[in-house]
């Protein structure tokens, strides 16, 4: 092959590559981030889902609604997960009689296990509410690509912001005082 056809070929790659990315982008940013704004204004309404107790007892979200919730995806190998555990902690025995906290662990079996998130939160002395989401659904409906995420819901089971990424205690106060 000469070069002029190589060169032109590379072109032809590259121009149908940025399309394809242009194209993705687009699509990406059309996609409903959970408890963003729709179109007309309107808040989304959490989406439902099933994750483990500490007692291996089924529960879903909606058996929380009725009381504000801060919905937090977490692992123990997750460096940012484990920063932001204390200012949980703290939120949680200040205001855990008024806000319900659903610390849901990526349980995926290999990386993160029951054990594990068990094993650490026992050597953190932390004595959050913690669910265990073994068949990653809650991370699958929330679309949670990288954790930690943090979601802040009100009575109504009305997502009214969300934090991606390790929150400050700051932070993650005025998002509690939000759903209040």
């Amino acid at each position: 092959m000469s070069n002029k056809k190589r060169t032109l070929l590379s072109i032809m790659v590259l121009v149908l590559f940025l399309a394809g990315a242009y194209l993705l982008y687009g699509y990406l940013q059309d996609q409903q981030e959970p408890g963003s704004s729709n179109n007309t204004g309107e808040s989304i309404m959490a989406q439902d889902f099933e994750v483990l107790d500490q007692e291996g007892n089924t529960v879903r979200l909606s058996d929380y609604f009725g009381k504000p919730i801060v919905l937090n995806f977490w692992a123990s190998w997750c460096p940012p997960c484990v920063a932001e555990m204390p200012f949980f902690q703290n939120a949680y025995e200040t205001l855990g009689d008024r806000v319900v906290f659903l610390m849901v662990n990526e349980t995926d079996g290999n990386r993160e296990t029951i054990e594990k998130a068990e094993a650490f939160l026992e050597q953190e002395g932390l004595a959050l509410p913690v669910y265990f989401d073994t068949k990653l659904e809650a991370g699958y409906v929330y679309n949670v690509t990288g954790i930690p995420v943090t979601y802040f819901i009100d009575t109504e089971g009305v997502i009214r912001s969300f934090e991606r990424g390790s929150l400050t205690e700051k932070k993650l106060l005025e998002n509690i005082n939000i759903i209040l």
